[in-house]
């Protein structure tokens, strides 16, 4: 069985990316989006799993973080799967007796109308949603409330009070599958790249790196920028789709590369 490393705890939604992208997954829980990426480049587990962006929160800064810290890993696949929040707290809570509700940060904002519309409801962060539907249900307390999934709440024996409370019902993540090796890839199959850059910090740095994309016709479907550690100085992470082995994505990442201080591809992979 595969051992795959995810960020939360069991009934997370990043379980359920697991359980979507392999068939025969051994989840293993780890508190941080780092542990994740640090289990899979040494050999803990087989591969690991991480959300990169929603469609209502944006981009999730800690994975694109864990994944620059492991230069040796490689992003192989996606997956993207539904996100349906719950307000759920212990037996005898109601939405009248809640008055904080807990989860991953990212959860939170993805519920901006529904705790407009319930002022009175405090917010809380906690390092998971999963996490936090258990650290509910462990307290019984009746004015503690945790924002989470369906599944969650029937793991840890929580009443739901209100479900599908996300800002938009189509809300949807989508994570990446990190493992060792790269993919393998059929010849003129659908494909994405996703590069980790630096440049100089020059007038024109970052057009010049995109110049080579846009005259043979890359889409460019994202591009984030990371903070080095260093003052006022930036990773850039660039995804865009192509062929597998069109030998243009090969002359263009060769042109990439001569105008960045370093140039890193992260994974060529299945554009499904």
């Amino acid at each position: 069985m595969v051992r795959v490393a995810f960020q939360g705890e069991l009934g997370a939604f990043s379980e359920e990316a697991v359980q979507r992208a392999f068939a025969s997954g051994d989840p293993v829980a780890c508190r941080e989006n780092r542990d994740v990426a640090r289990q899979v480049a040494r050999g803990q587990v087989d591969a690991g799993v991480l959300p990169v962006e929603n469609t209502l929160a944006g981009s999730v800064p800690a994975s694109y973080d864990a994944i620059l810290a492991e230069p040796t890993l490689h992003i192989v696949r996606e997956v993207v799967i539904p996100i349906h929040h719950c307000i759920m707290g212990c037996r005898g809570a109601s939405l009248d007796t809640i008055r904080t509700i807990e989860s991953h940060p990212i959860a939170l904002a993805q519920c901006a109308n529904w705790f407009a519309a319930h002022p009175s409801v405090h917010q809380r962060a906690a390092y998971d949603t999963a996490g936090a539907a258990r650290d509910v249900a462990a307290a019984r307390d009746a004015t503690r409330g945790a924002l989470a999934s369906r599944i969650a709440a029937a793991r840890y024996g929580l009443e739901l009070l209100a479900e599908n409370v996300e800002d938009r019902g189509d809300n949807q993540t989508r994570f990446v599958v990190l493992e060792r090796a790269p993919a393998r890839m059929a010849a003129n199959s659908p494909a994405k790249t996703v590069l980790i850059l630096e440049v100089d910090n020059r007038p024109g740095s970052l057009v010049r790196v995109l110049t080579p994309l846009s005259k043979r016709e890359l889409n460019l479907t994202k591009l984030e920028s990371r903070p080095t550690g260093e003052p006022w100085t930036y990773h850039f992470v660039l995804e865009f789709e192509h062929r597998a082995g069109d030998p243009v994505v090969a002359a263009a990442l060769c042109d990439v590369e001569r105008e960045t201080v370093r140039m890193r591809v992260v994974g060529t992979y299945s554009r499904e």
